[in-house]
């Protein structure tokens, strides 16, 4: 059997965050799609939360530290990205913002993602559409057809309401049929792996 490995990046800013319980039921019903399909899949998580002040560094340095490095390859190098943000003045956070902003303008190319939004109205509902999608098409990413929107009512009672799971389960399928479509993924590429790339060609980044 295949192991494919999801990516899920979280931005929630409390602990516990409804935008991680989101991203954990998206998780769990993509690995069951895939299981569905005759796939196995592990799951690594990336809560952008912890990573606050190594972005900042980012940002003025232009180097990730250990840290972020590992958040970063763990991204690049998975099957498919599970990006999930609370929405904040009509958009995405800039905590999520930030963390994309850093990864390489290649770095997924062609990946299959799968996008998820909070908020504590539906007034926010259309801000995986208008907001999400076209980051990640500026970045050359697949996301699936079907976008989930959670808002605090839909969490009622301690459950999931019973819309809000169908959505899941939409687009759960829809992200594991890109995943079986596309060959297993092989990591971040290392640029000083092949030791007859010139010095000039790494510096121009070829």
């Amino acid at each position: 059997m295949t192991t494919r490995t999801l990516a899920v990046v979280s931005a929630g800013l409390s602990t516990p965050s409804s935008t991680r319980l989101l991203a954990d039921r998206l998780a769990e019903a993509t690995v069951a799609a895939l299981r569905a399909r005759g796939e196995d899949a592990t799951v690594e998580v990336v809560e952008l939360r912890g990573h606050a002040r190594d972005l900042a560094d980012h940002l003025t340095t232009g180097f990730a530290n250990e840290s972020l490095r590992a958040s970063i390859d763990t991204v690049t190098g998975a099957d498919a990205v599970i990006a999930v943000t609370p929405v904040f003045s009509a958009s995405y956070s800039g905590l999520f913002k930030t963390f994309f902003d850093v990864l390489d303008k290649d770095a997924l190319v062609g990946r299959p993602v799968l996008l998820g939004a909070t908020a504590g109205t539906p007034r926010h509902s259309l801000a995986v559409e208008y907001a999400m999608r076209p980051l990640f098409a500026y970045l050359r990413a697949v996301p699936t057809p079907t976008g989930v929107f959670a808002a605090g009512e839909d969490w009622a009672g301690g459950g999931t309401d019973a819309a809000l799971a169908g959505r899941i389960e939409r687009a759960a399928g829809e992200l594991a049929d890109l995943v079986t479509a596309r060959p297993v993924a092989t990591g971040p590429v290392d640029p000083f792996a092949d030791p007859v790339t010139s010095f000039e060609d790494l510096l121009r980044g070829s």
